[in-house]
C-alpha cells in the first residue's frame, strides 16, 4: 500500500505558538520603549518649566539611554529568534512536497523523487602569454 507524506503538525503548532509568543514579547518591549519615552517626555516638560534641576534631567538622560539600549537589543534578539522559528517552519512545511503518483491498470506507479542535480562549471584556465623583450 502506498503512504503519503503526512506533517507533524503538534510539532508544526508548536512552532506557531512560538513565533505568537515572540510576536507579543516584541510588542510588550516596544510598549515598554513608548512608556519610557513618554516618561522622559514629561521630564524635560518639568525641566523647561523649572520644577527639576539641569542635573536631575542630565541623570534621567543617562539613565534613559541605558533603558532604551537594553530595550533596543531584546527587541533585536526576539527578532532573531522569530527569523529562526519562521524558518523551521518554512523547511517543514517545504518539505511536505507532493511525491507524483499515477494509477495505471496494473497498479499505482511513482513515489520516487526526482534527484536535484549538481550544477557544475566550468572553470576557465587563464591563457598564458608569451613575454618578448623589447631590445
Amino acid at each position: 500500500m502506498v503512504q503519503t507524506k503526512k506533517m507533524n503538525e503538534s510539532f508544526f503548532v508548536k512552532m506557531q505558538k512560538e513565533l505568537t509568543t515572540a510576536g507579543e514579547l516584541i510588542r510588550a518591549r516596544q510598549d515598554e520603549k513608548q512608556a519610557l519615552l513618554d516618561e522622559f517626555d514629561a521630564e524635560c516638560k518639568r525641566f523647561f518649566f523649572g520644577k527639576i534641576s539641569q542635573r536631575a534631567l542630565m541623570a534621567s538622560v543617562k539613565k534613559t539611554n541605558k533603558e532604551l539600549q537594553r530595550l533596543d537589543k531584546a527587541i533585536k534578539d526576539i527578532i532573531r529568534l522569530a527569523k529562526r522559528i519562521s524558518n523551521r517552519e518554512i523547511n517543514l512545511v517545504s518539505a511536505q512536497a507532493p511525491i507524483k503518483y499515477k494509477a495505471t491498470l496494473s497498479g499505482i506507479t511513482g513515489g520516487e523523487k526526482k534527484k536535484k542535480r549538481k550544477k557544475t562549471t566550468k572553470k576557465k584556465t587563464k591563457k598564458k602569454r608569451k613575454t618578448t623583450k623589447k631590445r
